[in-house]
C-alpha cells in the first residue's frame, strides 16, 4: 500500500471516529452554536474542513500518517469535540431530523464527562443498581459538575420512572 493510499484509509477512519467518540474537554461553545448549519454543509469532513475539530483542538488536515508515526496525533486527538455535535445537530434539524439531532446535543453535553464516569452512570441506571437517591445524586452531579443539563433531567425521570415500576435496588 503506498503512502497516498495509507493516508486517505487513516483520514477515513480518523473521521469515521470523530463521528461515533465521544470525551470531556470543553463545554459547548454557545456562541458557534447560534449559526445555523443545513444539508448543504453535509459532510463536514468535506464541506467544512477548516471548522471541524477534535476534542484536542486539532484539525482534520493534521490527521495524517507522518503526524501519527511521529506521535503527534494520539487517541485523545481523535475525539468528537461537543462543537461538531452541535454542527451535526444542526445539519440534522435542517432535514427534518429532530430526535437525532436531541441525541447529538445530548452527546455534546457528555463530552465533559469521563468515559469511567459515564461507564458508572451507565451500570447505575441498568434495574435495580440503584436508589432513588443515588440516581438523584447522579443527575445533580451531571448537572452541576458538567453542566449537563438535559442529561441530568433524563436521569431524573429514570429515577421516577423506576421508581414507579418498582426497578429501583432497595437497601
Amino acid at each position: 500500500m503506498d503512502q497516498q493510499s495509507l493516508e486517505k484509509m487513516i483520514r477515513e477512519m480518523m473521521m469515521s471516529l470523530l463521528k461515533e467518540e465521544q470525551e470531556v474537554l470543553k463545554p459547548v461553545d454557545i456562541n458557534f452554536s447560534k449559526k445555523s448549519l443545513c444539508a448543504e454543509n453535509y459532510p463536514l469532513s468535506e464541506k467544512m474542513t477548516d471548522i471541524v475539530k477534535s476534542a484536542t483542538n486539532k484539525k482534520l488536515d493534521e490527521f495524517t500518517i507522518e503526524n501519527v508515526m511521529l506521535g503527534n496525533i494520539n487517541a485523545a486527538d481523535c475525539r468528537i469535540s461537543a462543537e461538531t455535535l452541535e454542527m451535526q445537530a444542526q445539519i440534522a434539524e435542517s432535514v427534518n431530523r429532530e430526535a437525532f439531532a436531541k441525541n447529538l446535543r445530548r452527546a455534546a453535553e457528555l463530552t465533559k464527562v469521563p468515559d469511567e464516569r459515564i461507564l458508572e452512570i451507565y451500570n447505575s441506571l441498568r434495574p435495580y443498581r440503584s436508589t432513588k437517591e443515588e440516581l438523584l445524586n447522579i443527575a445533580k452531579e451531571l448537572e452541576e459538575k458538567y453542566c449537563a443539563v438535559v442529561n441530568s433531567q433524563l436521569i431524573k425521570e429514570a429515577a421516577e420512572l423506576y421508581e414507579k415500576r418498582g426497578k429501583l435496588r432497595i437497601d
